[in-house]
């Protein structure tokens, strides 16, 4: 145990995370910790940067699955350095295109849908009979850029 580890109260009032986080961020192999002969977490240094990471990614809109990816491609796990977080980034980005692209499009057709104040039954693209909009995934289909006329009619 060296003098520099943290105990998990310390790395929670660095992080802004709930300590419960921080053990959960531990139990799926995000970060690491020492034990003291009485079995309390001990964390070192290193760990702050490396949560600061999770955190930006988790912000981007990756889950935990690709954030571990990420991590556990560093060499010998260590925390990213400035030139591996812009291969991850540059990695993610066109992730990040796609969900902009899609959020841009749903904030522009619920404006116009909900801001025409008939909620037209014809046209508007919220209106989803018998559900037949699950054909084509999860989600509002209609606002993510689906349009109706894609959906098989369904038995009468």
């Amino acid at each position: 145990m060296e003098d520099d580890d943290l105990p998990i109260g310390q790395v929670a009032a660095r992080t802004g995370l709930a300590a419960s986080a921080i053990r959960f961020y531990e139990s799926e192999g995000l970060i690491e910790a020492n034990r003291t002969p009485s079995g309390q977490r001990r964390f070192h240094r290193d760990v702050l940067r490396r949560l600061a990471f999770v955190r930006a990614a988790q912000t981007a809109g990756l889950g935990l699955d690709e954030v571990k990816r990420s991590l556990d491609s560093l060499p010998q796990s260590r925390t990213p350095n400035k030139s591996d977080w812009e291969r991850l980034a540059r990695s993610w980005r066109p992730r990040l295109d796609a969900q902009i692209a899609a959020l841009e499009l749903l904030r522009d057709r619920l404006t116009s849908c909900i801001g025409c104040g008939c909620l037209s039954l014809k046209s508007c693209g919220l209106y989803n009979p018998d559900d037949s909009a699950a054909a084509l995934g999860q989600g509002a289909r209609y606002l993510l850029g689906d349009q109706p006329d894609s959906v098989s009619p369904g038995p009468p």
